[in-house]
């Protein structure tokens, strides 16, 4: 059972929020997912899993020394036996991953001052990023929390972009203890459904599109947009401030959920009702100008990144920073110095002919069709990508993906990305039946990339997609080393006659 043991002191299992079946209240000395890791006193949650119910690990959790278990009926009726005669406290609560956040954020206390949380399908990372770059600029003490790990003030390895609510708990009060007083963390659709971020104390939330993923976990996509409203209308108090993009239909519908829960809404996008909104965007090969609205006033900025998106992202980020009470002015000066995420439409090498080759992290059909438009007017050239698809993840995104890319791209190279224990031919074959007859199919991505850069023409460009900040490969059940950016600067530099 994956998870860790956390916890100093005690505090009885009352004090956590939490009852026992039979009175029983007990001082807790720790909490524990992980039955390996469960000490004297713990408190083991006994979750139920996609493959497995952490109520099979219990009685080995009991031989540990466990002083209380936290499961539901189904739980306990399987670690029945081992529970019949066992004198600690067992709570079986109707939504025990609820139960667990909440006793693990009274466990833990603490958290910094002002905490911020986004979703959405795409640009995440980007929209925390760039909120805790606002606030460091202003002398902030803060951190970003997601997929790039904890980064900022205080800085940890995180193996989810949401982690559970041990891992969560735990970080937060050990930043707040390093004087951290602003956090910025991604919500995702798993951390929200599993309850990961309950009694988390969020003043502000920000959505930030919808479009496919994660339909191997979510039933479909009314289950996938229910799981990121619960940001909106299950973690945010009453009160609280909602950050909404409303330039598509599924941000409107959150608009709808925001204003319905009473929350105080700033709209984000290029509409004319929205308080942040896009006025114009200029571009060229190192970054763009955007001219805004803020709140009815036009402002004009330069920002160093690549992509049109970025401007949602950055409007985004101003919206969580102002609602959490820095002042505009501060803000606005911010804005030029922001830098982008690694792997995020990142600029990785430059070819001696001013081609350029970039690294995105875009594994969606959506975020591959906006990595490409975004990228077109930079371009005076070409486009060129480099493209696959994940195994053991949902299929029915693999042709979407190579559609993506035969839409939006000159020139395609579908390759293996992170073939898991799926037969990475038959992944390579659903993205071709998207990408067309004129991709070309590369297995070796190494290959592919070096493919890639040597199709560049001066002026035009490579956008590698899918891995973006990632340092490995996943190929079978193993982590092989690999790095897109890593690649593509080792194969323009022998390219180009520096090696």
């Amino acid at each position: 059972m994956t998870g860790g043991t956390v916890g100093q002191g005690t505090k009885s299992l009352s004090q956590l929020g939490l009852r026992a079946r039979d009175g029983r209240d007990p001082a807790i000395t720790g909490l524990s997912l992980d039955s390996r890791a469960v000490r004297p006193g713990h408190l083991f949650a006994a979750l139920p899993g996609s493959a497995l119910h952490g109520a099979e690990f219990i009685p080995y959790a009991l031989r540990m020394g466990a002083g209380a278990i936290l499961t539901d009926r189904a739980g306990a009726d399987m670690a029945a036996d081992a529970l019949s005669g066992w004198n600690g406290a067992v709570v079986v609560a109707a939504d025990p991953r609820a139960a667990l956040a909440g006793a693990a954020a009274l466990w833990f206390e603490a958290q910094p001052e002002h905490v911020v949380a986004v979703t959405g399908t795409s640009g995440k990372t980007s929209v925390a990023s760039f909120t805790r770059q606002i606030w460091q600029h202003g002398g902030r003490k803060a951190i970003s929390l997601g997929t790039m790990g904890v980064e900022g003030d205080y800085q940890a390895k995180l193996a989810h972009t949401t982690p559970d609510p041990l891992t969560l708990h735990r970080i937060l009060a050990e930043a707040a203890a390093a004087g951290v007083t602003h956090a910025a963390m991604e919500a995702s659709s798993h951390g929200l459904d599993q309850r990961r971020l309950d009694g988390v104390r969020i003043e502000a939330g920000a959505f930030t599109n919808f479009s496919q993923d994660h339909l191997d976990y979510h039933a479909g996509f009314d289950e996938y947009f229910a799981a990121k409203a619960l940001l909106f209308n299950h973690i945010l108090e009453d009160g609280a401030s909602a950050v909404i993009n409303v330039d598509g239909e599924r941000g409107r519908q959150m608009l709808d959920i925001a204003t319905d829960r009473g929350l105080a809404v700033t709209t984000v996008g290029s509409g004319e009702n929205a308080m942040l909104r896009i006025l114009g965007q200029r571009y060229d090969a190192t970054g763009q100008d955007l001219r805004f609205s803020l709140m009815g006033q036009p402002h004009m900025v330069r920002l160093p990144l690549i992509g049109g998106f970025q401007a949602e992202n950055v409007l985004a980020a101003m919206g969580l920073a102002l609602a959490s009470g820095d002042a505009a002015e501060a803000v606005l000066r911010a804005l030029p110095d922001l830098h982008t995420v690694r792997g995020r439409m990142q600029l990785v090498a430059q070819r001696e002919n001013g081609a350029t080759v970039f690294v995105d992290y875009a594994h969606k059909p959506g975020a591959v069709v906006a990595a490409l438009q975004s990228l077109r007017p930079h371009v005076m050239g070409r486009i060129v990508c480099v493209i696959g698809a994940g195994g053991d993840r949902d299929r029915g995104k693999r042709p979407l993906m190579g559609e993506a890319a035969r839409r939006f791209a000159d020139v395609v190279i579908v390759t293996d990305d992170n073939p898991r224990t799926e037969d990475p031919a038959a992944i390579r074959a659903a993205v071709m039946e998207g990408a067309g007859p004129d991709a070309t199919e590369v297995a070796d991505r190494a290959e592919a990339i070096l493919r890639g850069v040597d199709a560049l023409l001066p002026g035009d460009a490579l956008l590698i997609c899918g891995k973006g900040h990632e340092t490995g490969q996943i190929i079978g059940n193993d982590i092989y080393p690999f790095d897109d950016a890593e690649q593509a600067s080792v194969a323009v530099a022998a390219l180009d006659g520096k090696i």
